[in-house]
């Protein structure tokens, strides 16, 4: 290593220390709508405010990067992703920084073996494998929470045409809006249906009508098919208007929108089942007309 590369390896680590601490100097900007919006009385009564804990290493190292490093101005969460899914930004970045240091950590290992072994490679080569290998191992931790949330959302909106065809039962018997969406929404066990439940049990502490709360929800989250289900319900509770007819429509459209999805997964599929059974027939047509182009081949020469 010559002497030049150690003086740019070391005026760039002074630089980027000097970068880090301008960075921290600079005063913060906060965003004007978001800040409005918290101030909005909506705000407060839709969502408790949930204080961030450390309740394990992860915690609290997500904490810490949300308080010392500015990762948070550019590098935004998936906020609709985490809320669905109820992690907290905090451990989000903890995930991401442990990854980023396993993967800073990996190719000075790497190197110490080598080292053992009695092979010494350049020192640039481990620390531009750290820095590459920590920023690609950094990105997983969101395509894990935006695939979680994708299987999600299916789930969540399987769930909601079996909830829609209860609404639509309770209304046919007479019951009100709010009842039928909260009978409905006790009659099944899985998270979806609690989920939907929790949001009624709060818009009736807060004096909120049910389908105001329920799109919320579902714009907070990410859900359409929720928001459209409660725009039917507010039909029915403000211009009491007969909506069994529309409930079972919209569940049959969800239905069909759900078994069309699959069915274009399983077509999927299919098409990438097809490359290895055509190479694999390759592969022994190969092997069968090996002897023959070898017997032509020797007996040519």
């Amino acid at each position: 290593m010559t002497a030049l590369m150690i003086a740019l390896f070391a005026g760039s680590l002074v630089g980027l220390g000097l970068a880090m601490l301008l960075w921290r100097l600079v005063p913060a900007q906060p965003d004007l709508g978001a800040a409005l919006d918290n101030l909005a009385p909506e705000a407060s009564l839709a969502r408790p405010v949930e204080i961030p804990t450390a309740s394990d290493t992860q915690d609290r190292l997500g904490l810490w990067v949300m308080r010392t490093l500015p990762v948070t101005s550019f590098w935004s969460p998936p906020t609709r992703e985490l809320a669905l899914l109820r992690r907290t930004p905090h451990r989000f970045y903890g995930e991401k920084a442990l990854y980023f240091l396993i993967g800073l950590l990996f190719p000075a290992v790497a190197s110490l073996l080598f080292y053992v072994f009695g092979v010494t490679p350049p020192i640039v080569v481990p620390l531009l494998a750290s820095l590459v290998l920590g920023a690609a191992l950094s990105f997983l931790p969101d395509y894990n929470v935006r695939s979680d949330a994708a299987e999600a959302r299916e789930e969540f909106t399987r769930a909601l045409t079996a909830y829609v065809d209860l609404v639509a039962l309770e209304r046919i018997t007479g019951a009100g809006p709010r009842q039928a969406m909260t009978a409905a929404a006790e009659v099944g066990d899985s998270w979806v249906f609690k989920r939907i439940a929790e949001e009624l049990s709060r818009s009736r502490f807060n004096g909120i009508p049910p389908w105001d709360s329920l799109t919320k929800l579902g714009e907070d989250l990410g859900l359409p098919d929720l928001s459209e289900v409660s725009d039917i319900m507010r039909l029915s509770g403000e211009d009491g208007a007969a909506v069994y007819q529309m409930l079972r429509a919209r569940a049959a459209s969800m239905r069909a929108a759900t078994t069309n999805a699959e069915l274009a997964k399983a077509n999927a599929a299919g098409e990438r089942m097809s490359l290895p059974v055509s190479a694999l027939a390759l592969i022994f047509l190969l092997i069968l007309a090996t002897p023959a182009i070898l017997r032509v081949v020797i007996s040519g020469g």
